[in-house]
């Protein structure tokens, strides 16, 4: 993990296309501001997690029902 200090106003460049900026500290807070192409998703972390769950879970309904399914054809 590559850790950084950045002071408001100052930037981090990721590639030629994004940067994260920070706009605010705040007490224990950092704002920060990414400048990102439209084509890249960016979530807070806690998202990306809920939707690899839900994602997962997706998955193993389709399975679930695939194997219902199939077992169905055998009878």
């Amino acid at each position: 993990m590559l850790i950084l200090s950045r002071k408001k106003g100052e930037a981090i460049q990721i590639g030629p296309d994004i940067e994260i900026s920070i706009t605010a500290i705040q007490g224990d807070q950092v704002k920060i501001g990414i400048n990102a192409p439209k084509n890249v998703e960016v979530y807070r972390r806690e998202v990306w997690v809920e939707i690899q769950n839900e994602n997962r879970a997706a998955l193993n309904g389709i399975s679930d029902l695939s194997n219902l399914l199939e077992n169905a054809k055998k009878e």
